[in-house]
């Protein structure tokens, strides 16, 4: 553990935790929106204790993790659709909070709430079982194909762990404004997906073969 990563990983969380609480309460105009209170919990005490278990078990990882810089430009450009997806997607709970429009009863909420600690769950079991696991698409010095445990099922739990959380969001906030607006995240990750599949296939060894082991992408026995 260095002192240098610690403070980057501590900045960001603070930083995450501001902006995210700016986006869902500044247009609420009240920090009396419960359910932007319950998402915050929810969503940023399994990302502290995830950051401290790495930072202790294995801070390579946690450093992967930190590094979101994109080289293909393709990326960069799904990279900011995703910002704009969520910029867009928690303003709107708060404006519903704020104005009336229509919030979701509070059972969805709290079932909302448990889908996405399963999928985080399910996240903190990839990078158990995958220590290549970066922020971004690459494929890295002495990298190997794993096919076992959540592997095993999908060729990218990642991605199938993060749509779960991330359609679970705008549940919790109550807001079918923002789940419209999510929706689209289907989409960015599938265009994510196969161009991330290009490049494993023509530059990681093994991985043709695990593609035909392997048949499913995100969701089993779908796609």
């Amino acid at each position: 553990m260095t002192k240098k990563l610690f403070f980057s990983a501590l900045v960001k969380f603070f930083l995450g935790f501001l902006l995210i609480g700016i986006l869902i309460f500044l247009p609420a105009g009240s920090l009396s929106f419960v359910n932007g209170w319950i998402f915050m919990g929810v969503l940023f005490i399994p990302i502290f204790i995830m950051g401290v278990v790495l930072m202790l078990k294995d801070p390579t990882l946690l450093k992967k993790r930190l590094d979101a810089k994109e080289s293909q430009k393709e990326q960069t450009i799904i990279i900011k659709l995703s910002g704009l997806m969520f910029m867009v997607g928690f303003v709107l709970p708060g404006l519903d909070f704020r104005f009336g429009w229509y919030t979701l009863p509070r059972i969805i909420t709290l079932v909302a709430s448990a889908l996405f600690l399963i999928g985080y769950l399910l996240f903190a079991e990839v990078l158990r079982e995958n220590t290549y696991l970066s922020r971004t698409i690459e494929v890295q010095e002495n990298q190997t194909v794993i096919d076992t445990g959540l592997y095993g099922i999908v060729r990218h739990p990642m991605y199938t762990a993060t749509l779960l959380m991330f359609l679970s969001m705008p549940l919790i906030l109550g807001s079918l404004y923002s789940l419209a607006v999510f929706l689209a995240y289907p989409f960015i990750i599938v265009f994510r997906i196969k161009k991330e599949e290009e490049l494993l296939t023509k530059e990681l060894d093994g991985y043709r073969n695990y593609k035909q082991k392997v048949k499913y992408r995100l969701i089993p026995f779908i796609w």
